[in-house]
């Protein structure tokens, strides 16, 4: 049967897709966000850690959805999603490659859960995909596994809330064990850390909040889906409802998980930046170094 056997964070934002473009990824100011991602472009890479496929959860900047369609939650369910015209052409990268029938039996299968999901059959898929695939893989002619994009309304009020969507990342998983291909799935929450983009607050960082979340994402996941968009909002910024994004890969993976790779970085284009690698504890993998790799602010001090 299928499994999620790993779930990953990353930002997605499009500064570090310029970044790549322009080549200057290796700079003062860019460097170190790359450094991080390092040591998971090279755990990936190993033996049993390549996924045959990844539901990528993020949200569409309007590139497939506007003020005149809002879903709450998308499935992408079509063969092949073109990287989105956001106003300089699409960005050089490969087409996203799905895998349209297990999309479509994990839609069956939360929608007969009670999720109501909005089935996308054409699609472009913009930044908020396509950015995590580069800073994970690089910059390959093809993405080297199946990708099944996930859009999640956190733009336009009102998100879902952080226990939706945790809950929800527990039904994608029971979707998975149920399909009957041998395949090795990770499901990726996207999305910035603390930060505002506009106002009086526009800037806004909040290192303490954002390490809590982590903590709390990674030991606590039950009373962290409880909060409630009020405390992102003041704590976090308008833009950091994002995280709960995340909470939708940690519900995917059970009630414990191990941690195998922390990183979090501030500020990385007006917003703190943090990428872990989770798995489920019955089935992980050992630690990529016995500390915590940090840049910048970090848990550890370092």
């Amino acid at each position: 049967m299928a499994r999620v056997t790993t779930g990953i964070t990353s930002s997605h934002i499009p500064a570090l897709g310029a970044a790549l473009q322009t080549h200057t990824s290796n700079n003062d100011y860019w460097g170190p966000v790359f450094k991080g991602y390092e040591p998971i472009k090279e755990w990936i890479k190993q033996p049993g850690n390549m996924p045959d496929v990844v539901i990528l959860v993020y949200n569409d900047h309007a590139s497939a959805f506007d003020m005149n369609i809002i879903p709450t939650f998308a499935i992408g369910c079509a063969e092949r999603f073109k990287p989105a015209d956001e106003g300089w052409g699409p960005r050089p990268v490969p087409d996203v490659i799905g895998h349209p029938d297990l999309a479509w039996h994990i839609a069956q299968s939360l929608i007969l859960d009670e999720f109501d999901m909005t089935i996308m059959n054409d699609m472009d898929v913009d930044h908020g995909c396509t950015v995590p695939l580069s800073m994970i893989f690089g910059e390959p002619e093809a993405w080297p596994c199946k990708v099944i994009p996930f859009p999640v309304n956190v733009v336009t009020y009102p998100p879902p809330s952080g226990r939706r969507c945790f809950n929800l990342g527990d039904s994608i998983r029971a979707a998975v064990e149920s399909f009957p291909e041998d395949l090795n799935v990770h499901v990726w929450g996207t999305g910035g850390m603390s930060h505002q983009l506009q106002g009086p607050r526009a800037g806004l960082i909040n290192k303490e909040f954002d390490l809590n979340f982590i903590d709390q994402l990674i030991k606590d996941p039950e009373t962290l889906s409880k909060m409630p968009h009020i405390q992102y909002l003041r704590e976090a910024g308008s833009e950091g409802i994002e995280l709960v994004m995340w909470l939708i890969m940690r519900g995917a993976l059970g009630d414990k998980v191990k941690d195998l790779y922390t990183f979090y970085h501030i500020p990385a284009s007006n917003t703190a930046l943090g990428a872990l690698i989770l798995q489920p504890e019955e089935t992980a993998g050992a630690a990529l170094d016995p500390r915590k790799v940090m840049s910048g602010h970090s848990l550890a001090g370092a």
